[in-house]
């Protein structure tokens, strides 16, 4: 091949492996969230650790192209093959490390769960260094055959190609790759991409063997499915794994010695359970066959109860953000009739197909379904910023935990929710509490909340370990009397079954904590770390 040839190459190597970096990039958080979440400190490892890498890549790459090998145009082939063979590994290696890390989350084994993050990350090491090696080498090449007088010129454009190449690769594996193959399948793609472009990139054509180990790994990826995850709760066995452009979603069911077997929604790293559906509740629509037991669940729809000379006639509109499969949303109608309406928003579409499929939601999207129950996929704030209705009740269950989307947790999302609720009507916000009962965080939205209610009460879940954070702009007086008065008038079986086993009490001014959030200042991702490594040296 000619150098004229190989010089012409060139804006295409760079282009191609800038698009692979930021592929490698977008796909980590990816492959991370099963285990870890997707939140802001994971974000951070994945950008601050390729960061380093590319520092690392342009460093050796610049020695080895001022080395022996600066003029030999195959080396370039050569490191791309090697970096698509690594990512190409990526696959297989991955999962297993994955699952043990989920696994050691779920027991509170933080050793074992920052060792498997390490190690996880250290997987991105090899591919992204050897392309980030490919720019100095590169560069080195186009300047043998520069005037002088143009050498930025020539830097500059092929800077130019390597980000264009990035910017490709960033929106084409978010809006596209992950969302039409998956994550495994993803990778593989790129590595594919790789050897192929470092074959002809080279002059050695016989690299695109390589190819084979990727055709080889995808067909097993094809006849394996995606790897298995264990299941996030007790006495769970997993029925169908789904990666969304968001979550990891995970169907699972467990037999229950009342409502017979249940269906389970999980999410990411699995350490909460977002919908429950009893089988007895999904086929007879029954109020009290839908209930989960002292679920938060169960709460939102007492919630209002705080108040007084409340029934179920006076309730009547509730949005819930955070809505997942359905299951407070279908109980609510259950309790208050299909002429009640319902809001339900939902950030994640394959979420609400899920609970469309598997648990039994019958919103409007559905055929026959409740006209009166409008599902909207949609950010929970960003929504309920463009509505102009009010509501008896506005449930906020996003919280994924371990962490927590700091948008919904600030007085400012509190003081909008505020103008959305009826003279009686009730935020309703399910906080859970850490490992050994720490309050901390339930504590710091607890205090937020009051700088913008009137009143806060406290409802203490019969199971899972929720505060449910109740804020209303009416003056409640005595909210656990007017409960026990409600209660008292409550013909409802479901209710009543929910508000006799119920614990409340106001959040007085001599709870608060030390932390108002701000969507300015909420460090919740920070709270919520100290809450997890304060249960291991307990």
């Amino acid at each position: 091949m000619s150098d004229a040839a190989h010089q012409a190459k060139l804006p295409i190597i760079v282009t191609l492996a800038g698009m692979g970096t930021l592929a490698l990039e977008m796909l980590a958080p990816r492959l991370l969230a099963p285990a870890f979440g997707t939140s802001q400190p994971i974000w951070a490892a994945v950008i601050g650790m390729t960061l380093l890498y590319l520092a690392i890549g342009y460093h050796i790459g610049g020695r080895w192209a001022d080395g022996a090998r600066g003029s030999d145009g195959d080396m370039v082939g050569r490191i791309i093959v090697w970096a698509g063979i690594a990512t190409a590994l990526i696959a297989p290696i991955a999962p297993p490390l994955i699952s043990a890390a989920r696994l050691a989350l779920q027991s509170l084994a933080i050793g074992s769960f920052v060792g498997a993050l390490i190690i996880a990350l250290i997987l991105f090491a090899t591919p992204i260094i050897l392309l980030a090696a490919v720019s100095p080498f590169v560069s080195r090449l186009a300047l043998t055959v520069t005037d002088p007088a143009h050498v930025g010129r020539v830097v500059g454009r092929l800077s130019m190609f390597a980000t264009v190449g990035s910017l490709v690769g960033t929106f084409v594996t978010a809006l596209w790759l992950i969302p039409t193959l998956g994550t495994s399948l993803s990778f593989l793609a790129v590595a594919g991409m790789l050897i192929a472009l470092g074959s002809w990139a080279g002059t050695t054509p016989r690299r695109a063997l390589w190819l084979l180990l990727v055709a080889a790994l995808v067909g097993w990826r094809l006849v394996t499915g995606p790897a298995p995850l264990a299941a996030g709760c007790v006495g769970c066995t997993v029925q169908q794994t789904i990666e969304s452009a968001n979550n990891t979603i995970q169907v699972a069911t467990r037999p229950h010695p009342t409502h017979g077997m249940q269906t389970l929604l999980l999410l990411n790293e699995g350490m909460a359970v977002h919908s429950v559906a009893n089988a007895d509740g999904m086929q007879s629509g029954a109020a009290v066959e839908m209930l989960t037991d002292g679920g938060p669940w169960d709460y939102f729809a007492i919630a209002p109860y705080v108040l007084p000379q409340q029934n179920v006639h006076s309730i009547r509109r509730m949005a819930m953000i955070g809505s997942a499969a359905g299951t407070s949303t279908g109980q609510f109608l259950a309790l208050h009739g299909p002429d009640a309406e319902v809001d339900a928003v939902e950030i994640d579409p394959a979420i609400v197909a899920v609970g469309r499929q598997s648990f039994g939601m019958h919103d409007s999207g559905t055929t026959g379904g409740n006209p009166n129950y409008r599902v909207h996929v949609a950010d929970g704030r960003t929504w309920l910023a463009a509505q102009t209705g009010t509501y008896d009740i506005i449930g906020v269950d996003a919280y994924h935990q371990p962490y927590i989307p700091f948008h919904l947790t600030t007085v400012e999302f509190f003081q909008m929710a505020k103008a959305h609720l009826t003279p009686n009507g009730a935020l309703v916000l399910n906080a859970g509490l850490g490992a050994n009962g720490d309050i901390r965080l339930a504590q710091a939205l607890a205090t937020t909340m009051r700088h913008v209610f009137t009143s806060v009460f406290v409802l203490e879940t019969a199971s899972y370990g929720n505060w449910m954070l109740i804020g209303t702009i009416a003056h409640i007086g005595d909210g656990a009397a007017n409960f026990a008065e409600n209660y008292q008038a409550m013909e409802n079986p479901a209710l009543r079954q929910v508000m006799e086993k119920t614990n409340g009490f106001p959040f007085l001014q001599s709870d608060d904590g030390p932390m108002i959030l701000y969507d300015d200042h909420a460090p919740v991702e920070q709270l919520v770390d100290e809450m997890i490594f304060g249960a291991i040296r307990q």
